[in-house]
């Protein structure tokens, strides 16, 4: 049996639905899945309201979420997993960051529109849809829609990058209060993709934080990687998951699911609630 433990929706900056998600992970075998939108569990919402939980004996889903963190000049992410997605702390929480998303999104395209780039923020509501998660993925595809340029790549790298005219900073917890927020909503916090922080003291000191787990296995760490954070992991008995941080967006790897998972063992670190 295979899992995916890292999948986005349309909730956040994913393409797909939570309910063409579930449809398209029952389709390619996989046994797990968690659902970890950016600072959002609105896609379990959508889920629950389709009746979905009383008619699937194929899946089971793990409740879970992605946090952006706050760091000085670094961004981390982490996952949540087993959380209680009704958790009035945790739902309390993230209406706080929901708000500031939108306000920030306004925010950036005022900035965009004194820059030249002449884009209409309900244009970027548009294309966000139903997202409770707005961020600047919506608002680069309303810049390559208007054909100010061609690729998501291309806008960010000029304009949206943390460090180009156009970036406006948004609200986001400490790594350490992510934690806790986890913990009280009954999960397990996990280090997203640490490959990718390019700093290794900084992912042990984030263990020493409190950290309950590394996500070792995802498409953009290689093998060496991996084996270096499968070894961390293990010196500090950490928590060890994986998955294809899906978005199911063209030419990025993987474009569907059940093409980068992983061994369903790994789902044993998570004695949690799960959807089934």
């Amino acid at each position: 049996m295979i899992v995916d433990l890292h999948i986005h929706t349309t909730a956040s900056d994913g393409r797909l639905s939570p309910l063409e998600v579930v449809r398209q992970a029952e389709l390619a075998g996989l046994s797990h899945i968690s659902i970890t939108d950016h600072d959002t569990v609105a896609a379990y919402t959508d889920l629950e309201s389709a009746g979905y939980f009383k008619k699937s004996a194929n899946l089971s889903i793990i409740p879970g979420i992605e946090f952006s963190t706050d760091l000085p000049q670094r961004e981390v992410h982490i996952l949540g997993y087993g959380i209680d997605v009704h958790n009035a702390k945790l739902r309390d929480q993230l209406e706080v960051i929901r708000a500031d998303r939108f306000e920030r999104s306004r925010l950036i395209v005022d900035k965009l529109n004194e820059l030249g780039y002449l884009i209409d923020y309900n244009k970027v509501m548009d294309i966000a849809g139903q997202a409770q998660s707005v961020g600047r993925p919506h608002i680069a595809k309303a810049l390559i829609e208007d054909g100010y340029f061609k690729t998501i790549p291309e806008v960010f790298e000029q304009v949206l990058s943390n460090d180009s005219p156009a970036y406006v900073p948004h609200f986001k917890l400490t790594p350490e209060q992510v934690i806790r927020l986890i913990e009280q909503a009954g999960g397990s916090a996990i280090l997203a993709h640490p490959g990718l922080i390019g700093d290794d003291n900084l992912v042990i000191d984030l263990i020493k934080a409190g950290i309950h787990g590394l996500e070792v296995y995802h498409p953009e760490h290689d093998q060496v990687t991996s084996d270096k954070y499968l070894a961390i992991a293990n010196k500090y008995n950490l928590k060890i998951t994986g998955g294809s941080d899906f978005h199911a967006i063209p030419a990025r790897f993987p474009e569907k699911l059940g093409i980068f998972a992983v061994d369903a063992t790994l789902v044993n670190f998570c004695q949690c609630n799960i959807f089934t």
